[in-house]
């Protein structure tokens, strides 16, 4: 276990730097009973922040797949109506949201995919208006990670629960920039004004389009969505609220427009999905929609994912991330997405963020479509950079600009 001191400031970071949470706000607090201990740093810091009240929800991973084993779909699809309440609620009161996670990767490798896919699909439909309330940023909203045996085991298999839980956490830590001496917030401070400085860039360049390429197959062409808009570390709610929505975080990013991505994107990290490693994967694009996905691990679970909805062929997010950052330097693979997509540049299947069109968050989802923007059940990041990514901006009048060369930026 960690010193106190380093834990504590890790739930200080993650209260007043991730959710920035305000006086007399309503503070909802997702966690695996596994991380309970930290659960409680994070409530008792909630309420030093000023919160009103801190709901908990508990969950466990093993509890989860006796769930998936033992019901059926029909019971799995069945969202009660208290839980649709439950998740009104939180809207209604303008609730900010911390999500800890530290689950086993590929925990759920045997379990059903056809059931998995369907639960989270009725209860995507069924918690559409939460879902549109954090996705939308009407809410702050931050998820940290808590390292477990299981987890640190998958990572680093050869050495003992001990080591590899010590090992994961000296790694979880550093992505954070937490080392115990209450200079954290600090840190992230100058952090977020790196981050904003390549998306004020990136929005001057205003690219029609950008390509990558690499050496590994990847060679594919993202038309941008009209009146995109980059954004980077911090973010802020529609009431001005300002938040660090993932910890870590090193990512630029914004919106594809959805029928204007052509070409062949080949993953270069494993994607840990619903507890299953969909690994050695590639896809390819026509006219914005994937027309083919090939893996050399739970392909079939791929392509429920694909087949999720109609925008689950299409994409939401294209992220830029220098192969210089530090968690690709730390040589780490977290085999979790939060962590790992911190380590390359990514994109989305699915639904896209608002807020990634200028104004966005005030439209209406009609008029967001207009700008190019996809509307999809799921929204699943997957990592595709690459130590010899480059990636050429095209400008809307013909100009070519270099903005990656040998996997970072370069403007």
């Amino acid at each position: 276990m960690m010193k106190d001191n380093v834990l504590r400031e890790y739930a200080q970071l993650t209260v007043k730097m991730g959710a920035n949470v305000q006086s007399d706000q309503l503070v909802v607090v997702n966690c695996s009973t596994e991380n309970a201990f930290f659960a409680r740093l994070v409530v008792e810091e909630a309420y030093l922040a000023g919160a009103k009240s801190v709901l908990m929800n508990w969950s466990d991973q093993d509890i989860t797949k006796m769930n998936y084993t033992h019901q059926t779909i029909e019971v799995l699809e069945d969202i009660p109506d208290y839980r649709v309440a439950q998740y009104d609620y939180y809207v209604e009161k303008g609730a900010c949201l911390i999500n800890i996670i530290g689950d086993t990767p590929g925990f759920m490798a045997d379990v059903d995919s056809e059931k998995m896919q369907k639960a989270a699909m009725a209860s995507n439909i069924k918690l559409m208006n939460f879902r549109n309330y954090m996705m939308g940023n009407k809410g702050q909203w931050t998820i940290v990670g808590i390292p477990t045996i299981g987890w640190a085991k998958k990572v680093f298999p050869t050495l003992s629960d001990e080591e590899a839980l010590e090992k994961l956490w000296q790694a979880v830590l550093s992505s954070v920039r937490v080392n115990g001496d209450g200079s954290a917030i600090t840190k992230w401070e100058e952090h977020n004004k790196q981050l904003s400085r390549y998306t004020k860039l990136l929005n001057e360049f205003d690219f029609d389009s950008l390509h990558f390429s690499n050496s590994i197959g990847t060679d594919l062409t993202i038309g941008l969505a009209d009146q995109h808009a980059w954004a980077g570390g911090c973010e802020k709610t529609t009431t001005g609220v300002q938040f660090n929505p993932n910890l870590p975080t090193e990512e630029c990013f914004s919106m594809p427009s959805k029928f204007k991505v052509n070409g062949k994107v080949v993953a270069t990290m494993p994607l840990n999905h619903q507890g299953k490693l969909i690994d050695g994967f590639e896809l390819v694009f026509k006219d914005g929609k994937v027309v083919e996905s090939h893996a050399k691990e739970h392909g079939d679970f791929l392509e429920k994912v694909l087949n999720t909805d109609e925008g689950s062929r299409y994409l939401g997010e294209v992220a830029l991330i220098s192969y210089d950052s530090p968690i690709q330097q730390g040589g780490v693979l977290f085999l979790n997405t939060l962590y790992d997509e911190n380590a390359s540049c990514h994109l989305a299947l699915g639904n896209a963020y608002p807020m990634n069109i200028k104004g966005g968050t005030s439209m209406e989802q009609d008029e967001l479509e207009k700008y190019g923007y996809n509307k999809s059940l799921i929204h699943i990041d997957f990592m595709f950079g690459s130590r010899d990514m480059s990636i050429i901006g095209t400008k809307k009048d013909g100009t070519k600009i270099t903005v990656f060369e040998n996997g970072n930026f370069v403007i």
